[in-house]
């Protein structure tokens, strides 16, 4: 007889595990599904956001994260941009990710996947209710009405696990989308790409010499139409990586990747191989994130190129929004209006990142370096080098997903759900909430519950009671939390403000609403 679970998670990679960490911790019964037993020893995935370290947080692990780190101490987070090579004279390193520091609860930092999954790992190990299965491949999916059912098998073992509900975090072959019929587009640069891994003391010895010591080191040039050349930094101080396009035809064996790598830097230097292997530059999102009671997420939902850290960090945000309302469904508080609006506010996040962030990156990176050269007017391409020293601070700044049009958030009138805005201090409904400290000397971060949050600052007690009345009706789990209107906390501009379980906001105001039942009822999905 086939084991039953509430769920089951085709994919231990960081988000499949991130999920079932998640779920695990909310009570969920999960099993998960892995085809490796070890670790791919590559350094991706390797920038992870503030964000990102929000969720290691609450999962309870942020400090085994960053104690996981490898990277040089003394390298810090961010990038050298050159133009043609490294010996060139233009260069700069510009602002990055600590642009916005103030407005997350955890620091941002940086590490390869296979540390991450090492801490998943052994966080997932320590949870009762998730049943890991490691060398197990998922071959079926099957769902009907009540529930769904995967066949898996290692060594000629086949096994059938039952559920009701399976996400698919099975990468972008993944066998779950494939077998539930969901297809995959978006932009197709047609180009190679190589990863190299590899230790150089030389390397480091030369970056040393001409820049400030960073994590990422990328070339520019006229020839790549837009493509990068880069190094990245991975463990200790002679750890490196490097990707670039190569041509169509390439293999390990028939090209010369020390002298593609000595162009780019523009010197010579010796270096051990570690890797070789090869990449399309392609970003192709789903056409929905659900069938059913079949999901996906992380790459197995959306995949791009590895410019700006996006892949890695929106799949454990997928994990997040999906791993809590998995939950509220399956304890019986939340609708499936709440479920459905994993794909009506993840999928146009993404849509927005593949195609602004990345490809539109791209293509204009290539009409820069067409655009404007040295050689042919120095003065007018050292006032564009001037604008570009912004781009890396630009983007930051510039990237600030939000959930304004969700079906289960109160959400302004015309809100749009999408990844560019701005980043502010004041409680906007369907944004992240901005951390703050309260009277008490503890950050709002460090009083959120489980379940629904209200902050009511300065408000008599029958405005936070209509809440907790509709709370408790409902069955929704609910934490209130009183302070003064004062100090740091006027800054949210709003003296109320209910927050999710994934510290979005999902209603905001100086007073409660005429119907906070109905108010209730909405961000529960059952309106």
């Amino acid at each position: 007889m086939a084991k039953r679970h509430q769920v089951i998670v085709v994919g231990g990679g960081p988000v499949g595990i991130a999920l079932a960490v998640q779920l695990g911790l909310r009570g969920v019964s999960c099993a998960l599904l892995e085809t490796r037993t070890g670790m791919h020893n590559i350094p991706k995935g390797q920038n992870l956001t503030h964000r990102t370290l929000e969720h290691f947080h609450f999962m309870g692990i942020a400090d085994e994260l960053r104690a996981a780190r490898v990277m040089a101490p003394n390298a810090a987070i961010g990038e050298i941009t050159a133009y043609r090579d490294f010996t060139n004279p233009y260069w700069h390193a510009p602002a990055g990710r600590e642009l916005v520091h103030d407005y997350y609860f955890q620091r941002n930092d940086r590490l390869p996947q296979y540390r991450m999954e090492m801490v998943l790992r052994d966080k997932m190990a320590k949870l009762p209710n998730v049943e890991a299965r490691f060398g197990w491949t998922a071959t079926r999916v099957e769902q009907d009405a009540n529930g769904v059912r995967v066949t898996a098998s290692l060594n000629g073992e086949t096994e059938m696990f039952e559920a009701d509900y399976v996400v698919g975090c099975d990468g972008g072959h993944s066998i779950v989308r494939q077998q539930i019929g969901i297809p995959r587009s978006g932009t197709d640069f047609d180009q190679l790409m190589v990863l190299v891994v590899f230790r150089s003391s030389e390397l480091n010895e030369e970056l040393g010499k001409r820049f400030p010591v960073k994590s990422i080191y990328r070339v520019m040039h006229p020839d790549l139409r837009g493509y990068w050349k880069f190094f990245g930094r991975v463990v200790g101080s002679d750890g490196f990586f490097f990707h670039a396009p190569v041509p169509a035809d390439t293999t390990r064996d028939n090209f010369d990747f020390l002298a593609l790598m000595q162009k780019a830097t523009g010197f010579k230097f010796s270096c051990e191989f570690e890797h070789v292997g090869f990449w399309d530059l392609r970003v192709a999102v789903a056409e929905r994130y659900r069938v059913g009671r079949a999901l996906i997420a992380g790459d197995a939902a959306h995949s791009h190129p590895p410019y700006g850290g996006f892949g890695l960090n929106n799949g454990l945000e997928d994990a997040t929004n999906l791993s809590w309302k998995l939950a509220a469904r399956l304890e019986g508080w939340g609708g499936d209006k709440l479920l459905a609006s994993y794909d009506a506010e993840r999928r146009p996040i993404f849509e927005e990142v593949g195609e602004h962030f990345i490809a539109r990156r791209i293509e204009n990176d290539g009409k820069f370096y067409d655009r404007y050269s040295p050689e042919r007017d120095r003065a007018e391409w050292e006032r564009a080098w001037k604008t570009k020293e912004t781009d890396v601070g630009d983007r930051a700044l510039d990237y600030d997903p939000c959930y304004e049009a969700s079906p289960v958030i109160a959400g302004p009138p015309g809100g749009v759900t999408r990844a560019r805005g701005e980043h502010v201090f004041h409680a906007r409904i369907g944004h992240h909430l901005v951390p703050q400290m309260l009277s008490s000397g503890r950050n709002v971060f460090e009083e959120l519950g489980r379940g629904f949050t209200l902050f009511a600052f300065g408000v008599d007690d029958a405005a936070v009671a209509a809440f907790e009345r509709a709370a408790k009706a409902l069955g929704v789990p609910f934490k209130s939390v009183r302070d003064t209107y004062a100090d740091g906390r006027m800054k949210y501009e709003t003296r109320m403000i209910l927050v999710r379980p994934d510290q979005f906001i999902a209603w905001a105001g100086d007073t409660a609403p005429a119907d906070a039942d109905a108010l209730m009822r909405k961000v529960a999905g059952r309106d």
